[in-house]
């Protein structure tokens, strides 16, 4: 009984030492760029369509970019204050959204959107998990 206390401990303390893995994966400390869209009442389903895509395309086009995401609200609470599109662009670190906010790809998306937008709002976070 008494060796089988001192292994239960032994393996407590060896488990407590340990760096614990159930948060580790490779977006712990990503770096996301949300972009929500109030569009202008006299912008047309088409060119809402081609917005959205222009803006997806630039994962192809800057490598900066890890991931793009985007979807339409669905929220019942009625507290959108008018944004009705989410953009989550994921970058690595810092680094990488600071090159990706100059580049002439992502200027020339910002150019070709904000005639359609009645209010843009951006908020960057570093993840935790």
């Amino acid at each position: 009984m008494k060796n089988l206390l001192i292994a239960f401990i032994a393996s407590a303390a060896l488990f407590s030492c340990s760096t614990p893995t159930i948060f580790s994966n490779e977006d712990s400390q990503a770096l996301r760029h949300v972009v929500l869209f109030q569009w202008a009442d006299s912008i047309t389903p088409e060119k809402k369509a081609e917005l959205i895509a222009h803006f997806g395309s630039l994962k192809e086009k800057i490598g900066a970019i890890k991931d793009f995401e985007y979807g339409e609200d669905i929220s019942v609470e009625g507290l959108t204050k008018g944004y009705t599109h989410c953009f989550i662009v994921t970058f690595a670190d810092t680094a990488a959204r600071n090159t990706y906010l100059p580049h002439p790809d992502h200027k020339a998306f910002g150019d070709s959107v904000v005639p359609y937008l009645k209010n843009v709002l951006v908020v960057d976070y570093i993840t935790n998990k």
